[in-house]
Parts: structure tokens; sequence; C-alpha cells
């Protein structure tokens, strides 16, 4: 039953926002009947087809090859659904100006031209002869309106109708390629790699100046590959970090999917090695044969554990979507018995846990999740249901600091909210 109540409103805004797609670059642009109109309605109906094989794909269980088949055109689909839309009801006030315009103008084309009077017969004087009967008028003669009726305002000529529907198609589809273009880029091309310094109470002095390379969201699937993992590994290892660390998320596909994809993984070098916490997309995925490939890989995972560093202790949570699986975030387990006087680094998927973080007296919480947003104007959701989307931000004692992610989610699209690689330098009071 909630399932239904979820399911049925999303597919009907779904298919919704398709039709109105349809309307206004396929209806309002073509001639019926024509050809145009038959390739645009068919792409109607393909394309969100295409999207939603896309989405369910992984999940319904078709072949890898499958997967990454639908991928490509099925997710960039969705972003030129958003951003089409957008700019489709920008125009609309365009179209409502060029319809007001056509208006304006029409009345001085096409009015009529005016026509004189037939003067009033008189009748004939007595005895005369009557004059000859005139023929009534020709159903075609221009019928005369009182004087003072005001003329009716004509309809834009079909042409000029059409013209404007297009115009308005036309940028509207121009600014929607260009925005996923410019996104598609940006997600390509990598992440760039952002510093923050956050000073703690309590690290001592030898510590100070400590380098955490902190990546999220790599989302290792169908579109972002082995390429990719390279890529951000580069990118890790040009810091020279004292330590990676990976805070969920890494992949969106099974080990035996993707397992290549994430050898690059092998070639982090940092001082005191890289460390890893699941993410939501771990447990679609099948977290325990992850949490054992990432093993393999060179990587520590911190399953609600913790390990002692120079100068603070770094632990780590399972993400709370694992309470499905009875493997959720246990703060007792990863927190208890550790010496209070040494600050604690506590690595967490998602900033929503931030509130029991502060409960447990963590000095920094490292997260991902958000992606900021990674569409514009989803960053608005994003900060409605985050408590903090990306960057630094203190609760009570306890600071939080979420990077946007490395990589894309369903579209790999990226606009007003670039992938990070985020070092986070430690700073001593007592420095």
């Amino acid at each position: 039953m909630i399932f239904a109540l979820i399911v049925v409103p999303v597919l009907g805004l779904f298919f919704g926002v398709h039709r109105y797609l349809w309307c206004r670059l396929v209806r309002d642009t073509t001639k019926p009947g024509g050809r145009p109109r038959r390739v645009g309605t068919a792409a109607a109906f393909v394309l969100p087809l295409t999207a939603l094989a896309a989405l369910l794909s992984g999940r319904a269980g078709a072949p890898f090859p499958v997967q990454q088949a639908l991928a490509w055109p099925g997710y960039l689909w969705l972003a030129m659904v958003l951003y089409l839309t957008l700019a489709l009801l920008a125009g609309e006030a365009v179209r409502a100006l060029g319809l007001r315009a056509l208006r304006r103008r029409e009345p001085t084309a096409s009015a009529p031209r005016p026509t004189t009077a037939t003067p009033p017969t008189t009748a004939p004087a007595p005895g005369s002869p009557s004059p000859p009967s005139s023929s009534p008028a020709p159903p075609s003669s221009p019928t005369l309106l009182p004087p003072g009726t005001p003329a009716l305002p004509p309809v834009p000529t079909p042409p000029r109708r059409l013209f404007l529907a297009r115009a308005v198609a036309a940028g509207a589809s121009l600014a929607a390629t260009a925005a996923v273009g410019y996104g598609t880029a940006t997600t390509l091309r990598g992440p760039v790699v952002k510093r923050v310094t956050i000073p703690l109470a309590k690290l001592p002095r030898a510590a100070h100046g400590y380098r955490i390379a902190l990546v999220s969201d790599i989302h290792l699937g169908p579109i972002l590959g082995r390429a990719h993992t390279r890529r951000v590994v580069d990118a890790v290892n040009s810091t020279g970090p004292d330590l990676v660390a990976i805070v969920g998320d890494l992949v969106d596909g099974t080990v035996a999917d993707l397992g290549p994809a994430a050898e690059p993984l092998r070639a982090l070098r940092s001082r005191h090695g890289a460390f890893f916490v699941t993410g939501n997309h771990e447990y679609y995925s099948g977290a325990d044969q992850w949490v054992d490939h990432v093993r393999e890989l060179g990587i520590h995972p911190l399953e609600n554990a913790r390990t002692e560093l120079p100068g603070f202790d770094l632990a780590g949570v399972n993400d709370i979507t694992g309470q499905t699986e009875q493997a959720g975030p246990d703060y007792d387990r990863a927190l208890s018995g550790r010496d209070t006087s040494r600050p604690v680094v506590l690595m967490a998927h998602q900033p929503v846990t931030i509130h029991d973080t502060v409960h447990f007296g963590v000095d920094l919480q490292l997260s991902g999740h958000t992606h900021g947003g990674q569409m514009w104007p989803l960053t608005y959701l994003a900060a409605a249901t985050n408590p903090t989307v990306a960057g630094l931000q203190r609760y009570g004692d306890t600071q939080l600091y979420v990077t946007r992610g490395a990589g894309a989610w369903g579209p790999p699209v990226r606009l007003g909210a670039p992938p990070d690689i985020t070092v986070v330098e430690l700073a001593s009071l007592h420095a």
C-alpha cells in the first residue's frame, strides 16, 4: 500500500512532465501527420522508457553490459528532462509576450476597409413609373457594423504562432543541452582538490598539520568505471596525504561486475594507509562482499570500529541503511573504552548522524552522501534534507565536514556542485 502511494504519484509526475515536453517540443512545433511529428512522438515514448530501464536494470539483475548500454542514454535523458522542463517553463513568459505582441500587430494588418453606406431609397411619386427592382446584394458583400461597435481581436496567423513555438523550443533545447554538456564534462574531468584547516582543541602539537585525504561518493557503476577510479587515485596521491578516508558510496553494483573498476584503489599511497566505511549504496550492492573486497585492495574497513593514530583516534561507523541488515551504526562499539583525553575523528557516510555524534563527544565527523546537491536546483532539496550540504559547520563541541564527493549518482552530471576531494589538515591549538 505504501509502495503504491509513493510510486503511483511519482510515475504520474514523470509521465506528466513528458506529456508537457511533447506538447511544447513536438505538438506545437510540427505539422500534423508529418514525419517530424511522428519521429518526435516516437521519441517521447522511447526516451522515458529508456530512463526507467536504466534506473531499474541493476535492481532487476540485468547483465552488466545491458546496464551499461542503457545507462548513458537513460541517465543523460533524465538530466535533459530536468533542464528542458526548467527552460520551457521560463519560456512560457516569452511565449505569452510573443502572443500578445502578435495580437497587437494583427488589427493594423487585417482590419476591414471601411465601406460607404447606400443612401436610403425614396418612394416614387404617384403616377411615376416604378424603378427597376435591383437584385439583392450577393452574400459575399461586406456587412456594415453599427457605429461604435469594437472589432474583435484577430487570432495570430498559424505561421507566426508556429515560428514563436519553434523559437521557444529551440532556445530551451539549446540551454538544456549546454547545461547537461557542461555538467557531464565537469564530472568526467574528475574531482578537484580542496584544502581546509580544522583546529581540534585536544590535538597535540606533534600532530599539527596532519593531512587526511577525504574521499566520498565515487559511485563506480555502469557509467563511471576504471578510468574514473584512476583519476581519483591520481588526485589523492598528488596531495601526499598522511591518511586516506573513504566515507562510503564507493560503488553501484556487485563485486563481480565492478571489481576490475575498483582495482586502481590498490595504488593509493599515504603514510598511515587508507580506511573505509560503508555508505547506503554499498547495502544496495552487497555490503559484506564489498567490505571483504576493499580489504583485499589494501584498504582497512572500519565497521563500527576504532584505531589509534599518532595524536588522535580514528573511528568509523556503518551507514544507517545497514539497519535493514542488522548492521547499522554502533557508536558504543566504535567509541567505548577510548582515552577521552585524545581527540577522535569519526568517519560516517551521512551527515544526518551528527546529532548522535555530538552525544558521544566526537571532535570531528567526516561525511559525504549529499553530493553538494549534484545538479542545481536539486541543491535546495539537499539543503532541506541534510544538516550540512557541503563544507564545515559546528554542532556544539563537534565539528562536521561534508565533502561534495568525487563522482555522481544517476546522471553523470555535476552542475553548481563540482566533485571534489578534500585534504583536511588538522591543526593543534598548542602549535
